[in-house]
C-alpha cells in the first residue's frame, strides 16, 4: 500500500464514519444515497489497495499455507513442527539438560535461564539524554567511555536549539544517573493548560 492509497482509504473511512454519526431514524433517502456512494467509493478503494490473497490460517510465519483443522492457528506446517516435537520428546531423541561429568553430581532440574558460566558478561555503557519536556529520552548513541560521553553532551549543549535538560546515565546490569545539567520541566503539550 502506498501512501496516496493510504491516504484516499483513510479519508474515505472518515467519510463514512461521519456519516454512521449522523445516521438516525428520520434520515432522507437522498443521504442515504450519499452514504451508499461513498460506501462503495471505499469499497473499490480497498480492492485496490489489497494485493494479496485472504488468509487461510491465523499462523503469521505462514499465512497463505496449508490448513489443519486440528490446529490451534490452523497451520498444517507449524503444527506439524510441533508434534514433531512433541514425539522427539516423548522418545528421549533429545537429551535434557547439560551432559553431567563423572565426578559431577547430577543436577535437580535444569533452568530455563542456563547457568551463570552460560550468561553473557554485562558490558558498562554511558548513555546520553535530553530532557524532552515530558520525558527523558537518548538523545545519542550509547557510548562505552564516560569521558567521550560527557564531550558528547558538551556539544549538544553548545548546539543553537539546545535541550531544556541533559543527563548522563551510567549503565551496568542496572542504571545510574550520573550527572544532570539543567533543570527538567514538565511541560503541559495541551495548549491553553488544557481548558
Amino acid at each position: 500500500m502506498n501512501h496516496a492509497q493510504l491516504t484516499a482509504l483513510g479519508r474515505a473511512l472518515r467519510v463514512l464514519g461521519e456519516h454512521g454519526d449522523a445516521l438516525n431514524a428520520d434520515t432522507p433517502d437522498a443521504k442515504l444515497h450519499e452514504v451508499k456512494a461513498d460506501l462503495k467509493r471505499a469499497l473499490d478503494l480497498l480492492e485496490e489497495t489489497v494485493t494479496t490473497a485472504v488468509p487461510t490460517t491465523r499462523c503469521a510465519e505462514h499465512p497463505s499455507g496449508p490448513v489443519d483443522e486440528g490446529a490451534v492457528d490452523l497451520c498444517l506446517l507449524c503444527e506439524t513442527r510441533r508434534r514433531t516435537a512433541r514425539r522427539t520428546k516423548v522418545n528421549d531423541a533429545f537429551p535434557q539438560g547439560r551432559p553431567s561429568g563423572a565426578d559431577e553430581a547430577p543436577e535437580r532440574s535444569m533452568s530455563r535461564y542456563g547457568v551463570r558460566a552460560d550468561r553473557p558478561q554485562p558490558q558498562q555503557r554511558w548513555l546520553p539524554e535530553v530532557w524532552t519536556g515530558q520525558a527523558w529520552q537518548l538523545c545519542g548513541t550509547p557510548r562505552r567511555d564516560r569521558v567521550e560521553a560527557e564531550r558528547y553532551l558538551a556539544a549538544e549543549r553548545r548546539t543553537p536549539r539546545p535541550g531544556m535538560a541533559y543527563r548522563l546515565v551510567h549503565e551496568f546490569t542496572d542504571y545510574e544517573v550520573l550527572r544532570i545539567w539543567g533543570t527538567p520541566v514538565k511541560v503541559d503539550i495541551e495548549p491553553m493548560g488544557n481548558l
